[in-house]
């Protein structure tokens, strides 16, 4: 019996050497974006130093003066932090939830369309604002919304207003306009993911709902929708991740002085402290906070769904 075993585990070995011998170039490409990746992700964690100390470029990290948790109190001790934390989470949220809906409502309706041709057409214009630069979105913007914008121009002639609105003057117009522009440069490419899952969906299930009688939106309802969900909850859970990344092109592009209290971000912040005002230990400080409550958000609710029997990402 031992014998058998010793035979086993040593053909075992040969066929694991004989694998790695015929995928071997995919185990160098591999190796070289692990090495990539630690090159570029996680040496440079070695700046988190800054935060703990007086960071004076001359005197470099290892030898700038330990100041301990100082810099993290002057950073929940400052009102205009505070701000832009809730500034920030706020247009998170709104984004997250207005491009999760939006995308895949898109997808929906898009596996709908039965002329191929069509579709592509739609799919193919639906992509093309994921390419545009944020210097040229919040251009059509500004131009857009402007005084003598196309939006103002339609209100007037409607008789919706009776003078032009100063969007970009008025901070409760801010956040809107932010999630409009993220849910216009996003939901076409974001619905990809939705439709490749629609598209895996076994067509029996669909004309076993048809025989029954069931109508599109019925389908929708109780064959599309419960079969992508896995999907919508692991696309979920990565983006929860990313809710303190609420931005910073459109917000510092579209961003003045009249509606800064509700524009600027955390990255904002980090831009005026760590680089105008060259204190790169308060600025690293405000990183740490982004990436430990990022942390935190995703094993918070990985944990929840993992709980409720959902998808997970681990």
């Amino acid at each position: 019996m031992a014998k058998a075993n010793a035979v086993s585990v040593k053909k075992d070995k040969k066929i694991t050497w004989k694998e790695i011998k015929r995928q071997k170039a995919l185990l160098i490409i591999s190796f070289i974006v692990v090495v990539y990746g630690v090159i570029f992700y996680y040496l440079p964690l070695a700046g988190w130093l800054m935060a703990f100390e007086n960071y004076k470029p001359a005197k470099g990290i290892f030898h700038s003066q330990f100041v301990g948790l100082a810099k993290f109190k002057f950073l929940f001790s400052d009102v205009t932090f505070l701000r832009v934390i809730r500034n920030t989470f706020a247009m998170g949220v709104i984004n997250l939830v207005t491009g999760t809906v939006m995308s895949i409502l898109f997808a929906l309706l898009l596996n709908e369309v039965r002329q191929r041709g069509v579709k592509k057409v739609i799919q193919t214009i639906s992509y093309l604002p994921h390419f545009l630069s944020w210097i040229i979105v919040t251009g059509i913007l500004h131009d857009a919304l402007s005084a003598s914008g196309i939006v103002n121009d339609l209100l007037l002639r409607g008789n919706i207003v009776d003078q032009a609105i100063n969007f970009f003057a008025k901070p409760i117009y801010f956040w809107p306009i932010v999630a409009f522009a993220n849910v216009w440069k996003e939901t076409g490419w974001g619905a990809i993911v939705y439709l490749s899952a629609i598209t895996a969906i076994d067509p029996c299930l669909y004309e076993a709902a048809a025989i029954d009688g069931a109508g599109r939106f019925q389908k929708m309802k109780y064959i599309t929708l419960p079969c992508i969900k896995p999907t919508i909850m692991i696309i979920l859970l990565i983006n929860i991740g990313n809710v303190l990344n609420a931005g910073f092109e459109v917000q510092y592009l579209l961003g003045n002085g009249l509606i800064k209290s509700v524009s600027e971000t955390i990255d904002i912040y980090v831009l005026k402290w760590g680089i105008s005002q060259n204190d790169y230990s308060l600025g690293t400080a405000a990183g740490i906070f982004k990436s430990a409550v990022s942390i935190a958000l995703i094993v918070i609710f990985n944990t929840w769904a993992k709980r409720r029997g959902e998808s997970r990402l681990f």
